[in-house]
């Protein structure tokens, strides 16, 4: 084992020999203790014997998900989680994260190789909404300060008809359709500064000036200007992914090498066979680096423009209003919309560039 996979494996077992040795009392009533006192027990056992044995490394997930689901059984009362309830903590978490370490390390091929690319992230994520929901319990944190995932999971169930409408109005409207405008018409100017020298030197440099603008300052004239429905969210989301697409789009036509350029020109090459041909090709990395920055800035860019005005319906519309209620977990249940359409969006992104630029280093190191 690593250092790091030894050092983990020894928490573990220290945490588990110290919590089989602490009485029920330390862990909270009878009831809840007794099932953290069993955990404890088996993973302290199960830590000693994978010093000696070869223990294959589904072994090491399949305890810290016995640590997790002890917590979760003994999760006491709001604010009155012992000591030992803590160290179960510290051990379950240790045990996942050397089960992480293990499935990292073994570096699988093929399919098993995709199967942990994907399984590493989703066991992290899961644990992360483990320790939240263990955290916030254990330690009575304020429901108005951080709800636990488990109410946000209940009212993604219950609001469902209200999240949908919020997410088709801001996203399936707004964003789309500015980023579609904004990545596009950036495109065409790009190719139009290309052109043309003039437009290099004195457009360019603007650019960079609009770009530095606030979204918190320019969203309320867009929104004077276009109305208060989704138009003016769109003409946001313009602004905000139009210069990212022009800087990388402009940097990428300029980076086909001077060899290549020359080979085209012996061809008897125009300006438009050289760019669709060459150009193009060479810039497609820089071209969807610009479409994945602006993924996520588009729906950040929609969501604080509905601050400012909007009809009542939309992810910004009813964080801003739902805040003032006090209602945070449906506040929370919005921010996992737009976190898990935001993370889509990117991911089809990625995706396209994968199918699309397959022949790139980059692409194929991956």
């Amino acid at each position: 084992m690593t250092p790091v996979q030894t050092a983990l494996a020894y928490l573990v077992a220290t945490a588990g020999l110290a919590g089989a040795a602490l009485p029920v009392s330390a862990l909270g009533t009878p009831v809840t203790g007794l099932p953290v006192l069993a955990a404890f027990a088996v993973l302290a056992v199960a830590s000693l014997v994978r010093f000696r044995l070869a223990v294959p490394v589904w072994a090491d997930g399949l305890l810290s998900l016995l640590g997790a689901a002890a917590l979760i059984a003994a999760l006491p009362d709001i604010g009155r989680a012992g000591a030992g309830f803590w160290m179960l903590l510290v051990a379950a978490w240790a045990a996942a994260w050397l089960f992480v370490e293990r499935l990292i390390a073994a570096e699988p091929a093929g399919r098993r190789s995709r199967l942990v690319r994907l399984l590493v992230p989703l066991y992290f994520g899961a644990w992360i909404l483990i320790v939240w929901e263990v955290v916030v319990r254990g330690a009575g944190v304020p429901f108005v300060l951080l709800p636990p995932p488990s109410a946000v999971g209940v009212r993604l169930m219950t609001s469902s008809a209200i999240l949908w409408a919020d997410f088709r109005q801001t996203f399936l409207k707004a964003v789309l359709i500015g980023y579609a405008l904004g990545c596009g018409s950036a495109f065409l100017v790009a190719i139009a500064i290309d052109r043309s020298p003039f437009l290099q030197r004195g457009l360019l440099p603007l650019g960079n000036f609009v770009s530095a603008l606030p979204i918190i300052g320019v969203a309320p004239i867009l929104v004077m200007w276009f109305g208060f429905d989704w138009p003016s969210k769109a003409a946001v989301v313009v602004v905000m992914t139009f210069f990212p697409m022009l800087v990388n789009t402009v940097a990428g036509l300029a980076a086909a090498g001077a060899m290549e350029r020359d080979l085209m020109r012996t061809y008897a090459a125009g300006y438009w066979q050289t760019l669709f041909k060459l150009r193009l090709p060479a810039a497609a990395p820089f071209i969807f680096n610009a479409l994945k920055i602006n993924s996520t800035l588009a729906l950040i860019g929609a969501i604080v423009a509905e601050f400012f005005g909007t009809p009542i319906v939309g992810m910004g519309f009813r964080i801003s209003t739902e805040v003032g209620r006090m209602n945070i977990d449906m506040v929370w249940a919005e921010i996992a919309v737009a976190a898990v359409a935001g993370s889509a969006f990117y991911s089809a992104v990625a995706l396209i560039e994968r199918a699309t630029t397959f022949w790139h280093p980059s692409i194929r190191s991956g």
